[in-house]
């Protein structure tokens, strides 16, 4: 349905406002403090609200999605932004498409069209335009970086389709954030050391990213996996960088320049023409794939993929 996708298409949207509020109200420089504030005090927050602990195989498996989706990306995503210019991150990063339609293909039966296949390469050429500069420059352990977060969050987001939690979706979220953040722990503090003094500014931009840019944009990321083939969600992803720069432009008073108005043309094209699937609801997908469903906690998940 397509009010599925624009509730989805908000998750992204909010991330497109990270860049804003990490270099306007949070300290410089302490790029992993910020994600594990972000994943850690959110996740505990859902927990408590729920009071849900996962069960049997989700302990593990909310490990491994947590791992994915936040304890293994968000180091992998500053690194590249670190060693590359934002543009060539974001453009390399804007590869996630392909590498999930491949991965449903493998794990969910989806068949990759030729369709989806060409809306990701326009994606990644409309995304190049928005944000990659002239003057940029590679460097290829930055480059290895953002592909590789590109890699771990479209496992994360293919895995999340095929284990489907029993669990309400505030609890499950909550289930991966706390495991994020487990894991973003030991390494912020052996990077980045002790948290520096905090400025009411800079209190209210982290509380910003665990309440808005964490607890309820991950809800909805993840409610919308549940609800929608795993291409059409990460197509949707790309609607960050548009955010980011729009953001920039209207809030920074940064130019915006025709290459990159057509860019973000581009990029919604390549997302809608993503979304052509239609009214198709799961069950179709489901049938279509000859994926069969089994008991809340199974191995086994709706293939829900066209």
């Amino acid at each position: 349905m397509l009010s599925n996708r624009l509730v989805t298409a908000l998750a992204p949207a909010i991330w497109g406002t990270t860049y804003f509020v990490t270099t306007e109200y949070l300290p410089p420089d302490r790029p992993l403090l910020a994600s594990l504030i972000r994943s850690l005090p959110a996740g505990l927050l859902l927990v408590a609200v729920t009071r849900r602990l996962p069960a049997g195989d989700w302990w593990w498996r909310s490990l491994v999605l947590g791992a994915l989706n936040i304890g293994a990306f968000l180091p992998l995503l500053f690194l590249a932004a670190y060693r590359l210019p934002g543009g060539v991150a974001a453009t390399v990063g804007a590869v996630q498409p392909l590498i999930v339609a491949g991965l449903a293909a493998g794990l969910l039966g989806q068949r990759m069209t030729l369709r989806v296949a060409l809306a990701a390469i326009a994606g990644v050429a409309g995304v190049s335009l928005l944000v990659l500069r002239a003057n940029a420059q590679l460097d290829w352990l930055g480059v290895a970086a953002a592909l590789g977060g590109a890699a771990v969050m479209a496992a994360g987001t293919v895995l999340g389709k095929r284990w489907r939690s029993p669990a309400p979706l505030l609890a499950s979220t909550g289930w991966q954030l706390v495991a994020g953040g487990l894991l973003l722990l030991p390494v912020t503090l052996l990077v980045e050391g002790a948290p520096p003094a905090l400025t009411a500014t800079n209190v209210a931009g982290y509380a910003y990213l665990t309440t808005i840019g964490a607890a309820l944009s991950y809800s909805l990321w993840f409610r919308g996996i549940g609800l929608l083939p795993a291409t059409e969600v990460t197509f949707l992803g790309l609607l960050s960088p548009i955010v980011a720069t729009a953001v920039g432009w209207l809030l920074l008073g940064q130019d915006l320049t025709v290459a990159q108005a057509i860019g973000a043309v581009i990029v919604l094209a390549a997302l809608v023409v993503a979304q052509r699937q239609g009214g198709k609801t799961d069950a179709d997908h489901r049938v279509r794939s000859g994926g069969r469903r089994r008991q809340p906690g199974g191995g086994r998940s709706r293939a829900t993929r066209a």
